[in-house]
């Protein structure tokens, strides 16, 4: 395998310059985007081994390598068919292992809820994200 070292990368033209160190930081270091309802099932991912049901809207996205410390920021959003068009919100679950967002958050998983307003729910599809 050959090893490509640069301090700068950019495109064709000769603009737009970023760093390596810039593209590491910027890029998301796992997500998924999963079924929800019914069976759980991974649509597709990236550095995401599985995803464990912990009941309803309560899940653990299980990471292939482990990120660098539990300090990461994670962002989702989900969906279901309905006519009431009720926003479903992704969060980090604080409510497990002592109340805590903290420890809902480790280097090789983190624990999420889908709820609609107060209630947890399984949406059709959610995806999560996750940065460091």
């Amino acid at each position: 395998m050959s090893t490509l070292k640069v301090a700068t990368i950019q495109d064709t033209s000769g603009n737009n310059s970023s760093t390596p160190a810039g593209i590491a930081s910027g890029t998301a270091k796992a997500w998924v985007n999963f079924e929800a309802d019914g069976t759980v099932g991974i649509i597709n991912n990236f550095n995401v081994s599985s995803i464990t049901d912990g009941g309803t809207g309560i899940f653990t996205v299980n990471f292939n390598n482990a990120l660098a410390s539990a300090n990461y920021t994670m962002t989702g959003g989900a969906h279901t068919f309905s006519t009431d068009f009720t926003p479903i919100a992704v969060s980090l679950d604080a409510r497990s292992s002592g109340g805590t967002s903290i420890t809902t958050k480790t280097t090789s998983a983190c624990a999420i809820i889908t709820s609609a307003s107060t209630t947890d729910t399984d949406p059709v599809n959610a995806s999560a994200l996750f940065f460091e």
